[in-house]
């Protein structure tokens, strides 16, 4: 695939040490871009960049990072703007999933602390630290299917992933006037850990193996199957592209066909 789409240009991507992260990176990595990696756990993003400089990155650095701390994001944010210069691109995937029920233990907080407050700081940080125009910047969220429907037991996350969408679409409006796209993708069951865990919970509620589990899923999916990381970077490669000019303020459903706007 030829260096066309993200060849020298900078995009940083929140949440790269594995599943949709690691694929979103890998795939901008043989476009030739210049890459910020950040997430909590350093080994798995030293893996990731590791692979990135094999796939044909130009450049990439790494950085730990709880985007629930907003001190923390603006300094990986200014330690990104020494090293690789100003920003072309953010992909904003970190969070985190899992149920919470109501009483001392309930996690709503958590959630919506690190999926919405650290995506918004997150955002931020890379609107400040964006190169100039007048060509386009970009700003991809990456939110859920759960922005679009309910599950029981998942209020923080369904909550979380759809105040995503209105904070994309809310940026989109504002930073129309300087040429910065800004869009959310809503990925349904993608085969990562984070779904495994999220699927493994569930059969044990319902008393089922992760087989039987999965098959009752999947019988919700017309297409009948997990989607893959790579089709979710393969739609971020997409906006970033010209290909894409004039979108912006959208959320792009990629589940299978579980959810039909």
């Amino acid at each position: 695939m030829g260096k066309t789409n993200s060849s020298g240009r900078h995009v940083a991507i929140s949440g790269a040490g594995s599943g949709i992260g690691r694929a979103i990176a890998l795939r901008l990595a043989r476009d030739g871009a210049r890459l910020s990696l950040f997430g909590r756990r350093a080994p798995p993003l030293d893996e990731t960049a590791l692979r990135c400089e094999a796939e044909g990155a130009e450049a990439v650095i790494v950085r730990t990072c709880d985007i629930g701390l907003c001190a923390e994001v603006d300094r990986v944010f200014a330690d990104f703007a020494r090293e690789h210069g100003p920003l072309h691109a953010l992909v904003a995937n970190a969070g985190i999933g899992g149920s919470n029920e109501p009483g001392p233990g309930d996690r709503f907080e958590e959630l919506i602390r690190t999926n919405l407050f650290g995506t918004y700081a997150t955002l931020r940080a890379a609107q400040r630290g964006l190169a100039p125009g007048p060509q386009a910047r970009h700003l991809v969220v990456i939110s859920s299917i759960l922005a679009r429907i309910g599950v029981p037991q998942y209020s923080g996350y369904c909550a979380s992933k759809a105040a995503l969408l209105g904070l994309v679409r809310s940026l989109a409006a504002e930073l129309a006037p300087v040429n910065v796209q800004v869009n959310g993708i809503c990925p349904g069951w993608v085969e990562t850990d984070m779904a495994w865990q999220g699927l493994d919970g569930m059969a044990q509620g319902a008393g089922l193996t992760r087989e039987e589990m999965l098959g009752v899923m999947m019988q919700r999916v017309p297409l009948g199957r997990m989607g893959q990381p790579e089709d979710v970077a393969g739609t971020v490669a997409w906006l970033l592209s010209p290909g894409a000019n004039g979108v912006t303020g959208q959320g792009i459903d990629i589940n299978g066909g579980a959810f039909m706007a």
